[in-house]
């Protein structure tokens, strides 16, 4: 499933977060969303997630509007994890996740054993399985994050928007959560903080105040000059013998 964003203009109390950004993330593709702390990278997932209304602009989910549909049907297609999404309602664990398949639910199609097992797939896909009867105000902000994710698993979406899903988490759990982003058979927009976690995706789109600043393969977005101008530090790209691949190490810059 292809998702499109076209000059994307979107403002809140008339400052502009996004300034005309345009970009098209293809079926299976992973898709890094990098930049400093307010350059639009929460507000770019938003509105390709359906929740924010651009002033200019528009979301395609398979060249379709996005605007122009229901909010169910976007649920049956996109998830979306934020960093941040509480409750302060007394419920389980097992009934937060279960909250994923609310889309399929209607008094033609009540909730079934399959449900069941997609709920329970999910917590043990992320590690929480063990934790289904815990009420969600005793867990950690970690173990909420797990919760979060498994939601949007439960859901079976087609897109997978994820909003620095690693915060919180502990350097074991971040790495089997990417493991699990990267195995799932989705189109996949994650925002990220980590360069080195970004260089595993397919394309990399780097954001400044509000702006589509690049977009492309991790080697050829991530040089030494890009990064430079965009987070003020200056890298290397070293050789990784423990997998064969590349890695960024980082210093302030001259």
């Amino acid at each position: 499933m292809r998702l499109t964003a076209e000059g994307i203009d979107y403002r809140v109390h008339g400052h502009r977060l996004l300034d005309e950004v345009g970009l098209a993330v293809a079926p299976g593709e992973t898709l890094g969303l990098i930049g400093p702390n307010g350059s639009g990278k929460t507000s770019l997932l938003r509105v390709l997630a359906g929740l924010c209304t651009p002033k200019a602009g528009r979301v395609l989910l398979d060249g379709r509007p996005l605007q122009g549909m229901r909010r169910r049907d976007i649920a049956r297609a996109i998830a979306f994890v934020e960093q941040q999404a509480e409750t302060l309602d007394r419920i389980h664990v097992r009934e937060a996740v279960a909250l994923g398949r609310t889309p399929f639910l209607s008094p033609l199609r009540p909730w079934s054993d399959e449900d069941d097992a997609l709920v329970g797939r999910a917590l043990e896909d992320v590690g929480m399985l063990a934790m289904a009867e815990r009420l969600w105000h005793t867990l950690s902000g970690g173990e909420r994050q797990r919760v979060h994710i498994a939601r949007a698993l439960a859901q079976q979406p087609r897109i997978l928007l994820l909003d620095e899903p690693t915060n919180h988490l502990d350097i074991r759990h971040q790495l089997s959560i990417l493991q699990l982003v990267r195995e799932l058979p989705v189109t996949v927009v994650i925002a990220l903080h980590d360069l080195n976690q970004a260089m595993t995706c397919d394309r990399i789109a780097v954001m400044e105040a509000g702006r589509l600043v690049e977009l492309g393969r991790p080697e050829r977005v991530l040089t030494a000059d890009r990064l430079r101008r965009t987070f003020g530090v200056q890298a290397d790209l070293l050789d990784d013998p423990m997998d064969h691949g590349r890695i960024l190490r980082f210093r302030h810059a001259l």
